[in-house]
C-alpha cells in the first residue's frame, strides 16, 4: 500500500491512460450498471427488489475480491510481489487526483472568479453549484476533500494493507456500488440497500481513523478534537461525518447545513456551528492537513511493515 501511495502520489492516473483504457472504477461501474438495468425492475415488489439487490451486490463484491485473489497468487513472493501488488494496487488509491481536483477549485476563487470556482467545485460535488456563493463554494471542497480522503485513500488503503489485492478491490467495489446505486432514490431505495448498508460498514473504521490522522496533523489540535467528538454523529451519513468534523475543527470554521440539490434544499446541521464561513485560503489550509495527514498515514504503514 505505500508502494500504492508512492506511485499515485507521483503519477496519478494519467489522462493518455484513461483514455486508452478507462479505469478500474469505470470497468466496475460498467458491471454494476448492467446489473443495475437488468435486475431492478420496477414491476417488482420491494422486498423482492431488496433481494435481487442484495445478490447483485454480494455477486460484484465478490467477483472484485475473486479477481484481486488470482492476480496477487500469480505473483512471486517477496520483495518483487509487494512491489507488484502496489503497482496494481495504484489505480485504487485517488490520493493525487482528490488533491489536483480541490487545488483547482482554490485558484479562481481565490482570483475571484465565482462562475469558475463553481465549474471546479461541480466536478467534485453533487449540490447545485449555480446557488454557492464564496463560502458555499469553499465549504464544498472542503466537505469533499475530507470524505474522499477516507473514502478514496484511508479505507481502500486500509483494507488493502489487511488483505493485499483482494482487500483493496474488494473494498473499491463496495463503494464503487454505494456511489451508483446505493442513494435513497425511487429506483434504488429497495434495490441499493444492500450497497449502502455494506458501504457503511466497510467505512466504520476507515472514516475514524481519518479524522483521528486530521487531529493529529491539524493546527488545532484541541479543537478538531472537541468538533469530532462533539458533532460526527450529527452528521447524515454514520462515517462522512468523522473527517468533515475533524477538519471543520482543524479550519476554525463551519462546514455541512442547508444545501441545494436538484433544486431543493435539503436542511443538515452544522458541524462546528459558531464557527465562521469558510474562504478560499482556507481550501488551502485543508490541502495542508490532507497532505500531511497521507504522508503520516504512508510512514505509519512503513513503519509496521519493516517492523
Amino acid at each position: 500500500m505505500v508502494v500504492a501511495m508512492a506511485v499515485d502520489a507521483l503519477l496519478g492516473w494519467p489522462s493518455w491512460l484513461f483514455a486508452r483504457i478507462g479505469h478500474p472504477v469505470t470497468w466496475l461501474g460498467r458491471l454494476i450498471g448492467a446489473i443495475d438495468r437488468g435486475w431492478n425492475r420496477s414491476a417488482d415488489p420491494p422486498a423482492l427488489r431488496r433481494a435481487v439487490g442484495v445478490a447483485g451486490a454480494l455477486a460484484v463484491i465478490a467477483l472484485s475480491v475473486a479477481l484481486g485473489w488470482i492476480f496477487q497468487s500469480w505473483l512471486p513472493s517477496g520483495w518483487i510481489q509487494i512491489v507488484l501488488v502496489g503497482v496494481l494496487a495504484w489505480p485504487l488509491v485517488a490520493l493525487r487526483s482528490l488533491n489536483d481536483h480541490v487545488a483547482d477549485v482554490v485558484k479562481p476563487l481565490m482570483a475571484g472568479d465565482i462562475a469558475g470556482a463553481r465549474d471546479a467545485v461541480s466536478r467534485i460535488v453533487g449540490r447545485d453549484p449555480a446557488t454557492l456563493d464564496e463560502a458555499g463554494i469553499a465549504r464544498a471542497a472542503i466537505e469533499s476533500l475530507a470524505e474522499n480522503a477516507s473514502d478514496g485513500i484511508v479505507a481502500p488503503v486500509f483494507w488493502g494493507a489487511l488483505f493485499g489485492l483482494p482487500g483493496i478491490l474488494g473494498y473499491k467495489a463496495i463503494n464503487t456500488l454505494d456511489s451508483m446505486i446505493g442513494h435513497r432514490s425511487e429506483r434504488h431505495e429497495a434495490f441499493g440497500w444492500a450497497a449502502a448498508r455494506i458501504d457503511d460498514v466497510a467505512n466504520f473504521i476507515p472514516a475514524r481513523l481519518t479524522g483521528f490522522l486530521f487531529i493529529l496533523l491539524a493546527p488545532r489540535r484541541s479543537e478538531a478534537l472537541s468538533c469530532m467528538t462533539r458533532d460526527a454523529r450529527r452528521h447524515r451519513s454514520p462515517n462522512a461525518g468523522w473527517p468533515e468534523a475533524a477538519m471543520a475543527g482543524a479550519l476554525g470554521v463551519r462546514l455541512s447545513g442547508p444545501r441545494v440539490y436538484h433544486g431543493n434544499v435539503t436542511s443538515e446541521p452544522w458541524l462546528n456551528e459558531g464557527a465562521r464561513d469558510p474562504r478560499a485560503a482556507d481550501i488551502s489550509e485543508a490541502l495542508a492537513v490532507y497532505r500531511r495527514a497521507m504522508l503520516l498515514l504512508a510512514g505509519l504503514l512503513a513503519i509496521l511493515a519493516l517492523a
